[in-house]
């Protein structure tokens, strides 16, 4: 590669971890748990970004970046069952059956309630929740990320959206 080319391909992928890496921490954060395991997955993801071909990724980046970034999330939970007993998930929901005093006060505001609600969801619906508002992505994008058709993300998308609104009634 030469040297032109290879200065033009460091700023194309310093400018995709730029403009992509907060939103990737966040949905990497949502499925493990854990910021440290997080930034791992995030860090792996433009590893790999650095052996891809940018022609072959035009058009498709950011369902690429997702989809690469959720497997990596997924592995490291998958591995981390395996080594511990109580997981991240049976720590959250023993958690949540008991609200100290600070999260009664955040209970108050309405933005953390719906956080909480959205958190209450099916998995797959709370997944495609936080593709579609926290990260920006259509429905095209989150049935690439998450192999799921278009038909299934709108469904998944209106579902949640209407039990939160039920629950919050």
């Amino acid at each position: 590669m030469s040297e032109p080319a290879h200065l033009e391909r460091l700023e194309w992928v310093r400018q995709t971890l730029d403009r992509h890496e907060a939103e990737l921490l966040r949905y990497a954060r949502h499925l493990t748990g854990d910021a440290e395991a997080a930034r791992d997955v995030v860090q792996e993801t433009f590893l790999r970004l650095c052996r891809e071909d940018r022609a072959e990724l035009d058009g498709h980046l950011i369902e690429w970046l997702f989809t690469v970034c959720r497997n990596q999330a997924l592995d490291v939970k998958r591995k981390e069952r395996r080594m511990a007993t109580v997981t991240v998930d049976a720590v959250a929901e023993a958690t949540a059956q008991t609200p100290g005093p600070e999260s009664e006060a955040e209970q108050r505001d309405s933005a953390d309630r719906v956080l909480e609600l959205i958190s209450q969801l099916p998995r797959n619906q709370q997944e495609v929740l936080r593709l579609k508002f926290q990260s920006g992505l259509s429905y095209r994008e989150i049935a690439a990320v998450t192999g799921l058709s278009e038909t299934n993300v709108g469904f998944l998308i209106h579902r949640g959206l209407k039990t939160v609104r039920e629950r919050l009634a």
